[in-house]
């Protein structure tokens, strides 16, 4: 085989061994990868800022979020359900979704927005009216797509896969879920009620 796909079929048996050496790290870059891309994505595409427009900042922010923070829970948080159902039966792996939808995805939300308002220097006060604005769109936007997405996840995709999110029936919507993460938590406030 020669050409692109060669190439391409190259870097995923480099992806391949590296996961397979050091799985940790990997998937910490692969979702702060996934989260730059989410951000460049809604910076680009959303809210057609363009290349001047752009704010790398912002961007590396993202990188920083999907290594530091998005990346080591979401992967302990998919241990945790696979040593609670270890099978990938249909059965565990709806019960896997209602536990990551129901309990894990109110919780990482309540968390991932502030978190975000705060390295964006925004104030205590201001932070938490903003999570207070954002949240509930967060979450209903999370729904929309997220349970079926997981509901597939938990079935068909192998633990080591899972946080880096890597295939490609889960690549565009964890990117998808970045983008509209991104856009949600760097938006401007609504201008407050006139009294």
């Amino acid at each position: 085989m020669t050409g692109p796909i060669s190439g391409i079929m190259a870097l995923w048996r480099a992806y391949q061994r590296a996961l397979t050496i050091h799985p940790w790290k990997v998937q910490v870059l692969t979702a702060g990868s996934l989260m730059g891309l989410g951000d460049i994505i809604s910076q680009q595409l959303v809210e057609k800022r363009g290349l001047r427009g752009h704010q790398t900042g912002r961007t590396l922010t993202m990188v920083s979020l999907g290594c530091g923070f998005v990346g080591p829970v979401v992967g302990g948080w998919y241990r945790v359900l696979d040593r609670l159902l270890p099978r990938t039966t249909k059965a565990d792996a709806l019960k896997k979704m209602l536990l990551d939808q129901g309990c894990f995805a109110p919780c990482f939300l309540g968390c991932f927005l502030p978190l975000v308002g705060a390295l964006n220097g925004l104030s205590a006060q201001d932070n938490w009216a903003k999570l207070r604005r954002d949240y509930p769109d967060a979450l209903v936007t999370n729904y929309y797509l997220w349970p079926a997405v997981q509901l597939a996840n938990f079935y068909l995709v192998p633990l080591h896969y899972r946080p880096s999110q890597n295939t490609a029936l889960i690549r565009a919507p964890q990117t998808l879920k970045c983008s509209i993460q991104n856009f949600l938590s760097f938006r401007e406030p609504a201008p407050e009620p006139a009294h």
